[in-house]
């Protein structure tokens, strides 16, 4: 029987069967899909335990604990960094809590060397213990420095990967003061007045009338001695000073010399006068350099008022800072326990005294009326031995253990120090609690952080720097991982923020200031403080103190920070290793409250009712060190300018034409002038340089991140299809993540996608969710670690790509790093060769402010000797040939 048709020539559709639910596929369609989900989940698995869990085990293990990352929901681990870092940072320094750090430092004596002394080492010791996560142990960690464990401490640091803390013990020579007399006598030998010479105080400022006495006023590494001669007044006791004495043909010889305080280090006042060979020197503080905040303008004297206390006196080292600074008796190399000692040339052979305003002007208006013959009588002795002194140091281990980022500030004062130096104590101390917090939530640098209390840097920058101290002793260490010194002295005696800094930290300086809201005026920022003056004001001011103050301070950048000379713990960073160094806080302005440096009254009541009611700048700086401490340690790329450092040697180049020409000193400067102009452009190629090797790191990263998203999806969507097909939801929040075998809950950081910064990787891989922790890892790797150890690497990764892009970065900032050590002379500067740097350097007859090219002007301006200055031009042009070679970047 034949088959009907449908009209168009075709079979007919057999009708499908009329039901109530869905026709299940064959049996067999669902074992294949089901066949085929199963693999791919056995798939992730198998690249899971065999290839991705082995690798973060074994990052884990070669990292230690692996800190750095915290614990996130669903078990997720964190790096916390950048802008999320620094937020974190920025709120944790408060007002209340340095108050307390301050009257916790600064309210009991705590001379260099003192049991004071010794409880505040200790008392920082427990800071870093506590904030930082550092066991304390069952016994303190006292080092005796040129041990094996002191020597030991620092020089692991860059196989570091826990923080750690300890103290090491050095055994400079200092001295303490005795009896000492001052006196006027008349001409047959009888005293006509005695001087009060301590600090007299009362209950109104507790602290001060509680230790008024406690350490008596004298100058550190001051010679002993009993004298006596006609007195000789010799203004601010600075060169310029002395020639005018010699020039109207007054003779020291066997006289006492009266000077006052400012212009210039008081060592180099004494010094003078030893070398035109006066008896002794007495330097007092003159109420002339106290601006319009004085008693003649209507204030009260402190502690009733803002104005001096006519019987403050100003202690302080008197060495001759500006030939070497530190432990005179062991030049050259670390004064350990047993170290030979010599007699030392940077300290003096005659004695001196400092003398309060109030028994300066008793000691002229006697001699002015005393007859003739009468002479001053001054008694000079002292307790010198070798002393014990304690530096307090700490490790914040980063990803890059082997380029370490130094803060550091002296914990040694005269006597109590709320200013010089626990005010800058303080301000490390909240910056170490917000590093502290950070640890907390899960940062870890990229590169080591090194804090660092100095001890006995009053004496002359004892503990840090010189000869003899931590600098000197480990050299080798310094040069080869120190990549920035940021020094912190005193951060609150005034109203006014100034800050003094290698040029190339100059930009990033001011940038990180510009970031710090203004601590008492809203709409403000830190850096805007540099204009700020105090409240108060006065008609009456002596017009050469003025200028003097103003030539002190004249000297500053395009950008407005000063260059560095010396008188703090920076000096042995910058002037013998040639580190990259800075220093800023709030001092005077010349209308605020009148500070008694080095005094008995720079107390706790001092600061609280007069310097920073509030304590809002200690706070404010402690926020700014702490904001360049996170930058300079994360940064994949150091912001170190030397093209601005370059410019800046241009400029010290036209000011050194202006002094041989004022000299009279025939010298060529062109070849310098070519030499600089030529470093110019090697430094711009090297920030070519720095853009696209960034740039490159930043476009593999970003292509690496895209290919683990798309993995990510694809393996939650696999997952997903799984649990569906086994008869479970898969809602979309949750999935398979390979490295944690847990489901996938919203992300650490809900937002929108956030775009690379430059010089933030770190920040940058935490923005991809943890996507790039091995490119981390292999950053820090390729820094020093070996690279073996990188073949565990997950598949897939595009090693090579990245060991070529470390290796660029490396090399970009080893050229940053080295652009200072360029300048350093292993000859040094004539006469005072412990200095070696050749761009800058403390002033031959300044002590704490900064000469640029240093040697050149001296030879000009000092020895008027053209054949020398010469010399001099050929020892810069070589050095700046040299450095131009060694950072230049060829296409």
């Amino acid at each position: 029987m034949s088959e009907k048709k449908s009209p168009s020539g075709t079979h007919p559709p057999i009708p499908l069967p009329v039901t109530d639910s869905a026709v299940a596929a064959p049996q067999s369609t669902r074992l294949r899909k089901l066949f085929g989900l199963t693999l791919i989940l056995v798939n992730v698995l198998v690249f899971h335990t065999f290839f991705l869990a082995p690798a973060a085990r074994w990052y884990k293990n070669s990292r230690g604990d692996f800190q750095g990352l915290s614990t996130h929901p669903h078990g997720k681990r964190h790096f916390i960094w950048g802008k999320e870092a620094e937020k974190l940072f920025l709120s944790v320094p408060n007002a209340e809590s340095a108050i307390a750090a301050s009257r916790q430092f600064a309210t009991k004596p705590h001379l260099a060397g003192s049991e004071g002394d010794l409880q505040t080492a200790k008392d920082f010791l427990t800071l870093l213990q506590t904030e930082l996560g550092i066991e304390s142990g069952s016994t303190e960690p006292f080092l005796e420095a040129g041990s094996p464990a002191s020597r030991d401490a620092t020089n692991s640091i860059p196989k570091t990967h826990k923080p750690k803390a300890w103290i090491d013990v050095y055994y400079p020579v200092m001295n303490t003061p005795l009896n000492r007399t001052l006196a006027v006598k008349s001409a047959d030998g009888e005293i006509v007045w005695e001087a009060e010479l301590e600090e007299v105080a009362d209950d109104t400022d507790p602290e001060a009338g509680k230790y008024y006495d406690a350490v008596p006023t004298f100058h550190g590494l001051s010679a002993a001695g009993d004298v006596q001669g006609k007195l000789v007044y010799a203004n601010y006791g600075r060169k310029e000073d002395y020639d005018d004495l010699v020039e109207k043909g007054v003779n020291l010889t066997g006289t006492i010399v009266i000077c006052r305080y400012g212009g210039i280090f008081r060592g180099l006042k004494v010094k003078g006068a030893q070398d035109l060979g006066a008896a002794g020197v007495l330097i007092y503080s003159d109420l002339r350099d106290d601006g319009p905040v004085t008693e003649a303008n209507g204030y009260l004297p402190y502690p009733q008022g803002p104005a001096r206390n006519v019987n403050s006196v100003q202690r302080g080292s008197v060495q001759f800072l500006s030939v070497y600074p530190g432990d005179p008796t062991t030049p050259g190399y670390p004064a350990y326990e047993n170290s030979t000692r010599t007699d030392g040339d940077n300290i003096p052979k005659i004695p001196s005294l400092p003398i309060s305003a109030a028994n300066a002007e008793k000691l002229f208006k006697l001699v002015a009326e005393a007859e003739e013959g009468a002479e001053v009588h001054l008694v000079n002795n002292v307790d010198t031995k070798v002393t014990p002194i304690w530096n307090t140091m700490a490790v914040i281990p980063g990803f890059i253990t082997d380029e370490v980022v130094v803060i550091g500030n002296h914990r040694d004062a005269w006597v109590m120090g709320a200013t010089d130096p626990s005010s800058g104590t303080v301000s490390v101390h909240e910056a170490v609690r917000g590093f502290g917090a950070l640890m907390k939530k899960g940062w870890k640098p990229l590169r080591t952080i090194l804090i660092a209390s100095w001890d006995a840097e009053e004496y002359g920058l004892i503990g840090s720097t010189e000869s003899d101290r931590w600098v000197e002793d480990f050299p080798e260490f310094i040069d080869k991982h120190v990549v920035t010194y940021l020094n912190l002295d005193s951060s609150v005696g005034g109203s006014r923020f100034s800050s003094s800094a290698s040029p190339s930290l100059s930009h990033f300086l001011r940038e990180a200031a510009l970031d710090i809201p203004h601590p008492t005026e809203s709409g403000r920022t830190l850096w805007d403080a540099r204009n700020d003056v105090g409240p108060y004001g006065g008609e009456i001011v002596d017009a050469e103190s003025v200028a003097v103050s103003q030539s002190v301070h004249a000297m500053t950048d395009s950008v407005g920070v000063s260059p560095l000379g010396s008188g703090s713990d920076y000096t042995a960073f910058l002037q013998m290793i040639g580190v990259a160094s800075s220093d800023a806080g709030f001092g005077g302005s010349g209308q605020d409250a009148v500070y008694h440096y080095h005094s008995v009254f720079d107390s706790e009541h001092w600061q609280e009712n007069y310097a920073d009611p509030g304590f809002h700048r200690h706070v404010a700086v402690a926020k700014h060190i702490g904001l360049e401490i996170l930058r300079l340690s994360s940064a994949v790329v150091l912001p170190l300018n030397t093209t601005h450092y370059t410019y800046e040697l241009e400029n010290y180049l036209n000011g050194i034409e202006s002094i041989a020409l004022d000299s009279s000193v025939d010298v060529d400067l062109a070849p310098l002038r070519k030499s600089i102009v030529a470093l110019q452009a090697a430094s711009h190629s090297l920030d070519f340089e720095k853009a696209s090797a960034e740039k490159d790191l930043r476009k593999m990263i970003h292509k690496w991140a895209k290919r683990q998203s798309r993995l990510k999806k694809k393996l939650r969507r696999a997952y997903c299809r799984l649990k569906k097909a086994l008869g479970h939801p898969c809602h979309g929040h949750e999935g398979f993540t390979p490295g944690h075998g847990c489901a996938i809950g919203k992300p650490a950081h809900s937002g929108p996608a956030s775009k690379l910064r430059v010089g933030r990787l770190p920040a940058f891989l935490d923005e991809q969710q943890g996507l790039g922790h091995e490119v981390l890892y292999g950053l820090a790797m390729h820094s020093g670690f070996g690279e073996d150890a990188l073949g565990a690497a997950p598949p897939r990764f595009p090693l090579a790509r990245l060991k070529k892009a470390v290796r660029r970065i490396r090399a970009v900032n080893q050229k940053l790093v080295g652009f200072e050590k360029g300048f350093i002379s292993k000859d040094g500067i004539p006469d005072r060769e412990w200095y070696k740097h050749l761009a800058i350097a403390p002033g031959k007859w300044l002590g704490y402010g900064a000469t640029p090219l240093p040697a050149l002007s001296e030879a000009i301006q000092y020895e008027k000797n053209a054949t020398l200055a010469q010399y001099e031009v050929g020892r810069l042009t070589d050095l700046i040939d040299k450095l131009a070679d060694q950072i230049r970047v060829h296409a």
